[in-house]
């Protein structure tokens, strides 16, 4: 029997039963949902082949896919939003490193030193996973092939039916000697 601690999404830590190895994504799926995670981000994030980024489950990690009012697909994990940015190979004298997917938000003076990262200037970033490289691996995907953002199918059951609106009174009449305020 396995054992995995979560931390739910108000902080509450639950230890959680699993009978063997191959139930372990599953239990993570299920309650990942919920926004539950287990572990902590680790220093650079996580890491995961590049082509696994298309149809990743976020729930996994305890996270989900949301959409800003202004369009913008983000991850949110523990309450933070991560933004979807894309690096270009590196190939120079001192590194190489094939290009990549990166998820990740503007640190905060809140965040703990070892997982700012330093940019550019003097913006710092917090990076929750990152997709380079790698061969794919299907126990990362998305179960039952839904394509990104794509929803889950829904219950055939219909819909409530709504009460229909009050009708609408006249206005009482004003008496002529009613003052107008």
């Amino acid at each position: 029997m396995l054992h995995i601690e979560f931390t739910t999404d108000l902080g509450a830590r639950v230890t959680v039963d699993v009978e063997n190895a191959d139930k372990l994504l599953d239990v993570q799926r299920q309650y990942g949902r919920l926004g539950w995670t287990s572990g902590e981000v680790p220093t650079g994030g996580y890491q995961f082949p590049l082509d696994n980024e298309p149809d990743f489950d976020w729930s996994l990690l305890g996270a989900r896919k949301w959409t800003s009012p202004e369009g913008e697909e983000l991850i949110i994990h523990k309450g933070h939003a991560y933004r979807r940015r894309e690096l270009e190979a590196v190939d120079s004298r001192k590194m190489k490193l094939p290009a990549a997917v990166k998820y990740s938000r503007g640190a905060k003076s809140t965040d703990p030193e070892h997982v700012r990262e330093k940019s550019d200037g003097e913006f710092e970033y917090v990076t929750l996973a990152i997709f380079r490289g790698g061969k794919r691996q299907e126990r990362y995907a998305t179960p039952g092939g839904r394509a990104p953002g794509q929803a889950a199918p829904q219950s055939a059951r219909p819909a409530a039916p709504r009460p229909a609106p009050p009708a609408a009174r006249p206005a009482p009449a004003r008496a002529e000697e009613e003052t107008p305020f």
